[in-house]
Formats: C-alpha cells, sequence, structure tokens
C-alpha cells in the first residue's frame, strides 16, 4: 500500500512538473553547452547609442554569462513626448517598466483595427482620411509587459518624466528560427543604428544585384536602415498605392533622428485625442500583454520587516505561456535577506533596480562563481540550478528578475518551505554528521519561507514550531 502511495505521489508530481520542466527541456535542446562559468559579474551596459529624444544601451550578448542563458539585454530611456519607432525582433522579449508612463501598441497580423477616429471636417465640406488602428495599451512603472517574436510594437512616452524601460530578449526561444544567437530588431521606420554591435560579426549583405533605387550610399554617408530600404521604391509605390514620392519617405534616408524620435505638437495632440477609445475586446487579438508587479498592495510575499516579492508567469499573465518567459520584482528592506535558494526550471537575469545588496551565487562543485555588491543599472546572470542569496545593508534593494520559463518556480534551502525542512530529521543528521537535536534546530528555528530581517526576533524556539 505504502509503494502504491509513492507511485501516485510521484506521478502526480510528474504531472504537475510537466508543463514547466518539460518547457525548459525543449529550451535547452536548442541552446546547450554554453554554461560552463568560473566567474559571473554585476555588469554595466557596454554600448550607449544617443536618440533625438532618447538613448539605448545594451549589454554585449557576446558575454559568457547571457550566452549561458541564451538571452539578450537592453535598456532604453524615451523623453517626455519620445516615441520608440515600431519594430520587431526575432525573439520574444519582457519588458518592465522602471520609471515613467506611456501606451504602446503590438501589431498583430489579421487582428481588428478596434480604434476608428471620429470625422471631422477640414472645411468647404471637405472631410480628411479617417484614422483606424489596432489597440493601444497604457502602460506605467512598475508594469512588465510580453511582446512575442515577430509581432511589431511601438512605444510613446505622453508623460512628464522620462520612461526607463529594461528589456530581455530570449534569444535561445524555439520562436528563433534563425540559425545564431544574434539580437535583431527589424525597425519598420526612421534610420537607426545597430543596438547590439557587438555581435555584428558577419557583414551584412547588400545584394550586389538588387535593382531600382539603391539606399545605401558610400563611405561616411548616412546609410538607410529600415526594412524598407532594400526594396524598390516602385514596388513600394505599386504596394501601398501611393506615389514614388512618398513611398521613398518610407525609407527615411535622409532620417538623423535615431530609434526614439520627438513628436510634433499636432501628433500629440492626435494621440491624446484616440487614447481611451479602443472599442471592444476581442480574444486572442487582444489579449492582455501586461501586468504590474510594482504595486505594494500585489505583493505575493511580504515579511514586514523585511521587504516583499510579486511575481507574473503564465498563470496571471496568459501571453506568457506562449513566449515561455516571466518575472519577479523584489524589494529588500535594509538589514533583510531574500533565503538562500535555487530557481527550478529557469534561468535568471537580475536588473538591479535601486540601492545596493551583496549576492552571492554558488555553482554545482560548490564555488563561489559571484560573491559581491550588485548596485543600481546592474546586470547579474544567475543560471538555472546554481544556488543563490542575496542580503542588503544599510539601505535597501530593489531588483526584477527576468526568468526564461513561464512558471518559473525557486527551491529555498532555509526556512518553512526549503529543501531541508521537508528531510527527516535523521537523514539530515547524518547527511552532515550532527546530532539529530542540531539537525532539527536547523529545520525549525527559521520560520520564515522567502524573506527575512537581521532585526526580527525568533517567535519561540525550534521545539515550540
Amino acid at each position: 500500500m505504502a509503494k502504491t502511495n509513492v507511485l501516485l505521489s510521484f506521478s502526480l508530481f510528474l504531472v504537475l512538473f510537466h508543463g514547466s520542466l518539460g518547457l525548459t527541456a525543449d529550451r535547452s535542446r536548442q541552446h546547450q553547452g554554453q554554461c560552463q562559468l568560473d566567474r559571473l559579474n554585476a555588469l554595466k551596459p557596454g554600448n550607449r547609442i544617443k536618440s533625438e529624444a532618447g538613448e539605448t544601451e545594451s549589454w554585449d550578448p557576446n558575454h559568457d554569462q547571457f550566452q549561458c542563458a541564451g538571452v539578450a539585454v537592453v535598456r532604453r530611456t524615451i523623453e517626455p513626448n519620445g516615441l520608440l519607432l515600431p519594430s520587431y525582433s526575432n525573439a520574444p522579449q519582457l519588458v518592465y517598466i522602471v520609471q515613467g508612463r506611456g501606451m504602446t501598441g503590438t501589431l498583430m497580423p489579421g487582428c481588428p483595427e478596434t480604434f476608428q477616429e471620429s470625422q471631422e471636417s477640414q472645411g468647404q465640406g471637405r472631410r480628411r482620411l479617417q484614422d483606424q488602428h489596432q489597440k493601444v495599451h497604457r502602460f506605467r512603472e512598475g508594469d512588465v509587459i510580453a511582446l512575442p517574436a515577430g509581432v511589431a510594437h511601438w512605444c510613446y512616452n505622453d508623460g512628464k518624466e522620462r520612461v526607463i524601460a529594461v528589456t530581455v530578449l530570449d534569444m535561445a526561444n524555439s520562436a528563433n528560427q534563425l540559425d545564431d544567437m544574434n539580437p535583431r530588431n527589424f525597425y519598420l521606420a526612421g534610420n537607426p543604428q545597430e543596438e547590439f554591435q557587438q555581435v555584428q560579426g558577419q557583414p551584412r549583405h547588400r545584394g550586389e544585384q538588387r535593382t531600382g533605387r539603391e539606399p545605401f550610399r558610400g563611405h561616411g554617408q548616412q546609410q538607410c536602415n529600415n526594412i524598407f530600404c532594400g526594396m524598390d521604391t516602385r514596388f513600394l509605390a505599386e504596394a501601398f498605392n501611393v506615389s514614388e514620392q512618398v513611398a521613398r519617405k518610407l525609407q527615411s534616408e535622409s532620417d538623423r533622428r535615431g530609434n526614439i524620435v520627438r513628436l510634433r505638437q499636432e501628433e500629440q495632440e492626435q494621440g491624446q485625442r484616440g487614447e481611451h477609445r479602443n472599442g471592444l475586446e476581442e480574444t486572442m487579438c487582444t489579449m492582455r500583454i501586461r501586468e504590474n508587479i510594482g504595486d505594494p498592495s500585489r505583493a505575493d510575499v511580504f515579511t514586514p520587516e523585511a521587504g516583499r516579492i510579486s511575481t507574473v508567469n503564465s498563470h496571471n499573465l496568459p501571453i506568457l505561456r506562449y513566449i515561455q518567459l516571466s518575472a519577479e520584482r523584489g524589494v529588500l528592506y535594509n538589514e533583510a535577506m531574500m533565503m538562500p535558494h535555487w530557481n527550478l526550471n529557469a534561468h535568471s537575469i537580475m536588473y538591479a533596480i535601486r540601492g545596493q545588496a551583496h549576492v552571492q551565487v554558488v555553482d554545482h562543485s560548490g564555488r563561489t562563481v559571484f560573491d559581491g555588491e550588485m548596485r543600481e543599472g546592474q546586470v547579474l546572470t544567475v543560471p538555472q540550478n546554481f544556488a543563490v542569496v542575496k542580503r542588503s545593508d544599510q539601505q535597501s534593494f530593489e531588483w526584477v528578475s527576468f526568468k526564461t520559463n513561464d512558471n518559473a518556480m525557486i527551491s529555498p534551502l532555509a526556512g518553512r518551505t526549503s529543501a531541508l525542512r521537508a528531510m527527516p530529521a535523521e537523514v539530515l543528521a547524518n547527511a552532515f554528521r550532527i546530532s539529530v537535536e542540531d539537525a532539527k534546530r536547523i529545520k525549525f528555528a527559521r520560520q520564515e519561507t522567502t524573506l527575512t530581517s537581521h532585526r526580527s526576533t525568533r517567535s519561540g524556539s525550534w521545539a515550540e514550531a
């Protein structure tokens, strides 16, 4: 009977974990052998590109720890009235809004245009063309925004402060069907520079037999760098049913504003008029793409003296099931700790939002691969199953972790839900060569689950727990 119960329990375990662990297995088959890491580093961005209304900073995706996780990281700063030009990527993206508010649009192929502009006369009985477009989403600080691979999107800052957004691109995701791990942003407009210059090891093929207008110029002159540039203007004019003069403007050859541009006053007013008029919601086409994890009242874990943790996964944001990513937002008050743990089924890419903390990461052989301070603006990759602990000192610490699984899970090493707490005291006593009494102290002395504070007092002895 006992054997039957064990088998049933094990079968239930397999059923519950099949989805999340299976996704990780599929992902790892596409990206193997990159995690032989002797040392991790908390990294600052290595590349910065200024635009008319903001800047783009990227981390070198060829760095060992990003190659291990199979990701690329970029941070964009958009000034008030700044527009991030529409683009799409070869990999799914998860965006965290560190600061600011604004609006964004995702352009889903075949989905209906749920916004329709009201008719307005232009005088003398004429009416100007009415605008129609797909749904516009509002965002604010603390939001996580999910962007599937190949889906074009844009972003506009209509607030009074800068928008700062950190984005992780999951290059190892099966949605990336290209033969390499190079992140690529395909811009539909403008003339932006390459955001990940370090990875462009191969020269761009410029189509020696291209006919018609040649968008690329000689050395030292401005290049055209959006997807319309390589197309003949005659083809564009025919496709859009416009003049060649208008079609040529799609190629933005003389545009030097970069990938973040400033809107003119007329465009700002039109954007404000249509801001909240999205019409009826559909199902798949208007699937929710954002969830706020910055609001303290939304915390999944809260310890009054230690801090809070909020998570977003495919259970509360279903679109994450398709892009196989999730996120965790954490706050440690001063002199607080997040219990030592490992990520069960995902790599974790941690971005420091504010403050600093001491972080240690340990690999499978017990080596400390990172032991140092993590400060605002730095990124640290914690590979799957590596043990990690973080502790704040005299100031608080805030971070967001991007996880490479839509239902990422952690396994604590200490506390009420820890792996050691789940073991019989006799097993611990023999494993660590300690007395059974000490083993029980290790199991029961700490009652918190995820967060603890140096200032907190223990509520009773282990024997009373």
